[in-house]
């Protein structure tokens, strides 16, 4: 009974899984990410090229690949596919036409894409609370 109570071993490994984040620019995708890391949100900058960060949960790990967003760097968003389990598009829900067309064409493009389109996909319409947000219908 004592061993048992002081030889304890350490807890067994939580699962992990790797996970996409995907969005234009602007959409809130290192926001998202700093907030579920409990990291401050003071001092954010907009991610180029790409970060990996760890969000851990009680019963699992989740390794994000945050893709930078510009113009110029969504051309490469599909080399960083490539083990991927699952998929976070974030979407600027008070973004003008022009962008969120562009954001609904990013979106179908990765839906399509071979190494995606049979994986879950979380699409978050983000800045809810700006008074131009689009409900979930307008979206």
């Amino acid at each position: 009974c004592f061993r048992a109570l002081c030889c304890k071993g350490p807890p067994p490994p939580r699962p992990e899984y790797d996970l996409v984040c995907i969005g234009l620019s602007g959409s809130g995708k290192t926001s998202l990410l700093s907030q579920l890391c409990s990291e401050s949100p003071e001092n954010i900058v907009s991610t180029t090229g790409f970060s990996i960060k760890a969000v851990p949960f009680q019963n699992a790990i989740l390794n994000v690949k945050e893709l930078g967003g510009a113009d110029n760097i969504r051309k490469y968003w599909s080399r960083y596919y490539q083990g991927s389990q699952g998929v976070i598009f974030v979407l600027d829900s008070a973004s003008s036409e022009d962008d969120l067309e562009t954001a609904r064409n990013e979106l179908h493009s990765a839906l399509q894409h071979p190494q995606l389109c049979t994986l879950p996909f979380l699409i978050l319409a983000n800045h809810q609370d700006k008074p131009a947000a689009r409900s979930v219908q307008e979206v």
